[in-house]
């Protein structure tokens, strides 16, 4: 009961362990090297599965007719292009190139990129309103998409990117991992009720799914940093830096949430990204090293999700007590 009760209290940071784990056994243990070689487009291909399966799990239990913008929103918004804006004006005003641009761009994609999809699956987990941080999901992409056609040509002269081709890509993406679960969450929900039922009786399926993912993803990042040609130096001060600007983000999240009681969902909001397509963005845009931010900042959020879960289930216990 108590191997139970850790797994369920500390899934987020199990999960990533588990998936760096299997990675570094895989990679570096000849005899793993085959096995190694025919997982890894499975994995690749499961990992989409999973999102969109945790979007409809999630989706099932929103009630469609509270999806309305409210003012915190609009600060979380405010700030973060704040934050672009201020990550863009370092690279052009000091000419920045060469490793420091690098790690600028590293950092710039854990800010530019939108709220994770799985920030509804934390938000509800912590108590929080399901509706208000959905409706902020598809907020934040389009911010993105507005955002990156403008910013990445001016930091990376070498990317080829025009503002409606990036526009409608993006858009494109998040018609995808969005609005199709949504869509057959809302016809399960409407018109499948005994489906809908089952789907929504069984405790954190999401959140649980989510885990699952997450170890992939851990895996990838592990990856993705082992396999990085650049310097020890120039990973630890992405990773450092990383981890300074996840807090930073929480805590001006959380900060502009507490003026219209709305702590956990505005942190979440504001913190939690999409990494896994600011990577994608990254590489295809910028520097592909400057994967490497989004990749140590998909560790430093969900640390901060595991710790903050732990926290409410503490808070919990207590008031049950």
């Amino acid at each position: 009961m108590d191997i139970v009760r850790l797994l369920k209290d500390w899934t987020l940071p199990v999960a990533m362990g588990t998936g760096a784990a299997a990675y570094l056994l895989f990679a570096f243990a000849p005899p793993l090297d085959a096995a190694a070689r025919f997982f890894d487009p499975i994995f690749s291909a499961i990992l989409p599965l999973f999102m969109f399966l945790i979007l409809f799990v999630t989706f099932c239990k929103v009630d469609f007719r509270k999806l309305i913008p409210v003012q915190w929103h609009l600060w979380v918004s405010v700030f973060n292009v704040l934050f672009v804006a201020i990550s863009v004006g370092l690279v052009l005003g000091f000419g920045m190139t060469g490793e420091s641009l690098v790690l600028m761009e590293a950092l710039l994609m854990c800010i530019i990129s939108p709220g994770a999809t799985a920030a509804a699956v934390v938000t509800q987990k912590l108590g929080g309103n399901l509706e208000q941080m959905t409706t902020y999901t598809f907020i934040s992409n389009f911010i993105t998409a507005l955002l990156v056609p403008v910013c990445f040509p001016a930091i990376e002269k070498t990317a080829d990117i025009t503002f409606w081709a990036a526009f409608a890509k993006i858009l494109y993406e998040v018609g995808i991992v969005l609005l199709v679960p949504m869509l057959m969450a809302y016809v399960v929900k409407h018109y499948m009720h005994r489906l809908h039922r089952k789907i929504v009786s069984v405790k954190d399926l999401s959140y649980y799914m989510w885990g699952c993912s997450l170890m992939i993803v851990s895996g990838t990042t592990v990856k993705n940093i082992v396999h990085a040609e650049t310097s020890a130096a120039l990973l630890l001060a992405i990773a450092l830096l990383g981890l300074v600007l996840c807090i930073v983000q929480f805590a001006v999240g959380r900060f502009i949430g507490h003026y219209f009681g709305r702590t956990v969902e505005a942190g979440q909001a504001l913190g939690q990204k999409n990494t896994a397509f600011a990577i994608w963005m990254a590489h295809t845009y910028l520097n592909p090293l400057s994967t490497v931010g989004p990749g140590c900042y998909i560790l430093w959020q969900n640390i901060i999700n595991s710790v903050e879960i732990w926290q409410s289930r503490k808070a919990q216990k207590k008031v049950s007590n």
